[in-house]
């Protein structure tokens, strides 16, 4: 699980538009998941990627998941528009 989609639950929950548990985020890696950070090279793919999508995370997430080799799980259909490959949750 990579910490982007953790950092928009954050923001949304401190602005009050997502409530969530207490021990939200401590019991992510209790529950057995890994969290991918967000690394420099993550970053340089980024300034790489065409402006399909202009959501800060939406893109990050690509580019995590390009650089990284993993797929993406998304319902976003704009997703498809990058070189990745992705999951259609």
């Amino acid at each position: 699980m990579s910490l982007v989609p953790l950092w928009e639950c954050a923001i949304k929950s401190s602005i009050g538009k997502l409530d969530l548990p207490a021990d939200f985020f401590e019991a992510i890696p209790k529950a057995g998941y890994g969290v991918l950070q967000i690394e420099s090279p993550h970053i340089t793919a980024d300034l790489g990627l065409p402006m399909h999508r202009r959501g800060p995370c939406d893109r990050l997430l690509v580019a995590q998941a390009q650089t990284s080799g993993l797929v993406l799980g998304t319902r976003d259909p704009q997703i498809a528009k990058y070189d990745v490959r992705t999951l259609l949750a």
